[in-house]
């Protein structure tokens, strides 16, 4: 097996023939350590290896939460998880689980590891794995010391905003393998049980398949979700025009709290929060009618499932984390010269003044024009933007 090189070019790739011979591959290994949103982004990964080289075994090294983002993905042979309940373990116990799992890395005999997160921990198994070839992105002094050198292949960081598929295409590209536009699509598979399930919930609770908007109004950083008042608004707009509202949330307090508060002032409205798991909201989302969500994890699977959405978006950049080569989708958001920022509310208050002034009407403008079916962004494309000016 092959050791780490250490001749880059100012770029980050190696000096000369930065491609490689993928008939001399055989295992590779993806790491994609990050939340759930982020881990179904990376499924054009394993799609397009699988696609032009059909001899790989691609296996998969994420979070065990994260499961469900790929589960059920063609093109993976295999997932190697990582429990982050460790991290609450005592230091010697959270050492041994780690170590047996940087052991299991180390039997995969992997040719290839491809690390599509900047943390330390891909890096590790990079070099734990004695692949041949290993890629990463350029570290550029942060994380641990010399971690630039459990790699044989680093990926350049772009300087303006590029969306996250391709950055992590980049992997790819950086090794001679360039994707065309339509083989970047993204993959969720969905289970026959979770869709009995959901149909059978929807029965339950009166709402018709195919008739009913899904709105996901919470977010797990809940400084990226509208005031209640905005939403209510909405709903009372949809409500109006015949429309069956279903509420979704994941199980925390928070979310939950919000969709109740919700519930309270629009109580037409359906709140399923925390009763459905992850492939059943994938599930939920693809028997609607059109999804309305803040930038969270629906939004990704909507665009898997090429499902008509409007998203919100606030102190996050649609331009890296929008709606991917879906040609129904539509963000509303402000063009305010401050965002986007990534803080946790104005000054870290927890509130963000581009979700807070957004205008109701703005929201739904855009509902009716995905609803009408007047659309008219381009797939591939981010969705077009329907903005304020302050």
């Amino acid at each position: 097996m092959g050791s780490c090189l250490s001749i880059y070019n100012t770029w980050g790739c190696p000096l000369k023939n930065q491609s490689i011979d993928f008939s001399q591959i055989q295992r590779v290994l993806v790491a994609k350590l990050r939340h759930h949103g982020d881990v179904l982004l990376s499924a054009p990964v394993f799609s397009v290896l699988k696609k032009y080289y059909p001899h790989l075994e691609v296996d998969a090294y994420i979070y065990s939460e994260t499961l469900p983002m790929l589960e059920g993905h063609p093109a993976i042979s295999k997932f190697v998880l990582y429990d982050k309940k460790w991290k609450k373990l005592a230091k010697h116990r959270r050492f041994l689980e780690e170590w047996k799992l940087l052991k299991e890395i180390r039997r995969g005999s992997y040719d290839l590891v491809i690390n599509l997160t900047e943390g330390d921990r891909g890096a590790v198994a990079a070099k734990v794995s004695r692949a041949p070839y290993a890629i990463g992105f350029d570290p550029q002094g942060s994380g641990m010391m010399q971690k630039e050198k459990c790699y044989t292949h680093l990926i350049k960081h772009t300087p303006k905003p590029r969306h996250t598929v391709e950055k992590q295409l980049d992997a790819l590209r950086c090794l001679g393998l360039h994707p065309k536009e339509e083989e970047r699509d993204l993959f969720f598979h969905i289970p026959e049980e979770a869709r009995l399930r959901v149909e059978t919930l929807l029965h339950e609770n009166g709402v018709d398949e195919g008739q009913f908007i899904q709105v996901h109004p919470v977010s797990r950083w809940m400084f990226k979700t509208l005031p209640v008042k905005t939403i209510v608004e909405v709903l009372h707009f949809l409500h109006d025009q015949g429309k069956q509202i279903v509420l979704t949330a994941s199980p925390d307090p928070l979310e939950r709290k919000m969709n109740k508060e919700i519930v309270s002032l629009a109580p037409f409205a359906i709140d399923l929060s925390g009763q459905i798991s992850l492939k059943e909201l994938g599930a939920m989302i693809k028997m609607s009618q059109m999804l309305l969500s803040v930038d969270s994890v629906p939004m990704h699977l909507a665009s898997a499932l090429k499902k008509p959405t409007v998203v919100i978006f606030g102190p996050t950049c649609e331009q890296n984390w929008g709606p991917w080569r879906n040609p129904g989708a539509r963000v509303v958001t402000q063009k305010l010269s401050c965002r986007p920022c990534y803080q946790p509310g104005c000054g870290g208050s927890g509130k963000s003044d581009c979700l807070t002034t957004l205008s109701s009407q703005s929201i739904i403008q855009a509902v009716e024009e995905v609803l009408e079916f007047k659309v008219l962004s381009k797939v591939g494309c981010l969705s077009s933007l329907v903005s304020e000016e302050l």
